[in-house]
């Protein structure tokens, strides 16, 4: 015992520091299997608390999320399921924050959080699904290409040497590699760069998906879809990671949608006829 007490005091500390978290019981700290659960659970409470939802979208994206520079609106399909989501979780459709995403921000502004969910054309992917996890697929869309209405392209087997426009950070960008080795691809930071360049001729096909090439298209007649859909790009709602009571959120309100008859209304609003 005379011994013990010579000891420097700190060695006396980690002595009892020791024995008492060997006594814990670790009750304190989330499971494994609920740790994703309660972090759910948050995310619905925290936006509830906040009195509004924050919603990753496109500014660029005619028909989905395009923003009027004259009003400063943003409108499209996406838009308007963003407010019918505020409108289930708060009451209110207007309830809704609204922040600019790409293709590239999209999934760090997400689990940096600062949005609570991102709506975004984004397509469902396996990859993706390491990242985040997705809502029930809301959109089918397949990827195309846009050309001049005199271009020689006519598809795939046109673009050899050929420069193809394309988007960074999507699923576009990398089939196009693998559709058409052959091919020189550029990459912009957002649809409307890679439209401008296009327009300029600095490339002689965009690349994406063909609902967003058929919104640039009725910006500019000149332009014409070729090749018809390579890909299938099934778009879904991209949640944080373990947010499973979120996601289970945003499904009901999908299926409420349908079954309404609500969401066959958006789409014959956006895309001009009611879904197949």
């Amino acid at each position: 015992m005379k011994k013990l007490l010579k000891w420097p005091s700190f060695m006396l500390v980690l002595i009892l520091s020791l024995i008492l978290s060997g006594c814990s019981t670790g009750t304190d700290t989330p499971s494994a299997s609920g740790g994703g659960d309660a972090e759910a659970k948050g995310t619905i409470e925290r936006i509830k608390e906040r009195g509004k939802l924050i919603a990753g979208v496109k500014y660029d994206t005619k028909l989905f999320g395009l923003k009027d520079p004259a009003s400063g609106n943003v409108e499209g399909f996406d838009i308007d399921i963003a407010k019918a989501l505020a409108k289930q979780i708060l009451g209110d459709e207007t309830k809704v924050e609204l922040k600019e995403v790409t293709s590239k921000t999209r999934i760090p502004m997400l689990q940096n959080g600062d949005i609570d969910i991102i709506i975004a054309t984004m397509t469902i992917t396996d990859e993706r699904k390491e990242q985040v996890d997705f809502s029930d697929v809301y959109f089918e869309a397949g990827q195309s290409l846009l050309v001049k209405n005199d271009s020689a392209i006519t598809g795939l087997e046109s673009l050899s040497g050929v420069k193809v426009l394309a988007v960074k950070g999507s699923t576009s960008a990398q089939n196009i590699r693998e559709k058409a080795p052959d091919a020189e691809v550029l990459e912009f930071d957002n649809y409307q760069d890679a439209f401008t360049a296009l327009k300029a001729g600095k490339g002689e096909a965009l690349t994406t998906d063909n609902i967003i090439l058929i919104g640039m298209q009725q910006t500019d007649n000149s332009f014409q879809l070729v090749g018809g859909n390579f890909t299938s790009e099934p778009y879904g709602m991209a949640i944080r990671k373990g947010d499973t009571a979120f996601v289970e959120e945003v499904n009901t309100l999908l299926k409420s949608m349908k079954d309404s008859g609500e969401y066959d209304t958006l789409h014959e609003k956006w895309l001009g006829s009611k879904p197949e």
